[in-house]
């Protein structure tokens, strides 16, 4: 199972002091170093975190896998043409939001996507659409042309344990979905080492993205550890 690690909240703790640290392409060096097997970002519309040159001196760096996250903006266009990421995952995005709310509705922005589901084909970069673990949206997915689907484990995380079944099970059916579709399937948001191992030991599930929980552990534990022993518990959950 991949590992991609988020490293924005880097860079949110070092805006919120306007400084040149913490240096988000140092934290990168040191998760692929801990067993990343990609890095994160994402880029959004306002930059409150990650900024334009982050992702710049990111993409020149990044000796792993560099997963792109954006809104499907015009302007974004640009930016991928430019920065040429390996991964795009293309998200939901309202500048109030805290963190990204829910899933992609695929169906409903149909238009907006196919010009990034073309320049990713154009360029050969994986298109990635980061969607609730709804049998619509994921089949929407498909014809649109995406590579993959990274499922939206908010719910499921939000969750207290013993009401978490239902929600894990609709996980599942969509993983499974996906794949007889032939999509890569990947799952995020708001998992931890507390809550990721019933996600990670789902078979079709193939990569997860974790940041601000990786980031909060570290300020206890080191970046390193934290993405180790975030690793260890995916690894004793993996069937």
């Amino acid at each position: 199972m991949r590992l991609h690690i988020n490293i924005d909240h880097v860079c949110t703790l070092r805006n919120a002091r306007g400084t040149s640290y913490p240096d988000p392409v140092f934290a990168a060096h040191v998760c692929e170093q801990a067993g990343a097997d990609g890095i994160t970002l994402h880029l959004r519309e306002d930059r409150r975190h990650i900024r334009d040159a982050d992702a710049e001196a990111l993409r020149a760096s990044i000796s792993t896998l560099m997963n792109l996250e954006l809104a499907a903006a015009p302007d974004m266009l640009e930016r991928v043409r430019e920065l040429k990421p390996d991964v795009v995952t293309l998200v939901p995005e309202r500048r109030e939001e805290r963190t990204t709310e829910g899933g992609l509705d695929v169906i409903a922005t149909m238009s907006a996507l196919t010009p990034f589901a073309a320049l990713c084909r154009e360029l050969g970069i994986k298109l990635s659409l980061f969607v609730a673990p709804d049998p619509a949206q994921i089949r929407a997915s498909h014809q649109l042309g995406a590579q993959q689907v990274e499922l939206h484990t908010g719910e499921y995380c939000e969750l207290p344990l013993p009401a978490r079944g239902p929600e894990l099970a609709r996980l599942q059916a969509a993983a499974r979905l996906g794949a007889e579709l032939g999509l890569e399937v990947a799952a995020g948001h708001g998992l931890n080492r507390h809550n990721v191992g019933p996600i990670a030991a789902i078979p079709e599930v193939q990569e997860l993205n974790i940041g601000h929980s990786v980031i909060s552990d570290a300020l206890f534990l080191g970046l390193d550890r934290a993405v180790t022993d975030l690793r260890q518990v995916i690894l004793r959950a993996r069937p």
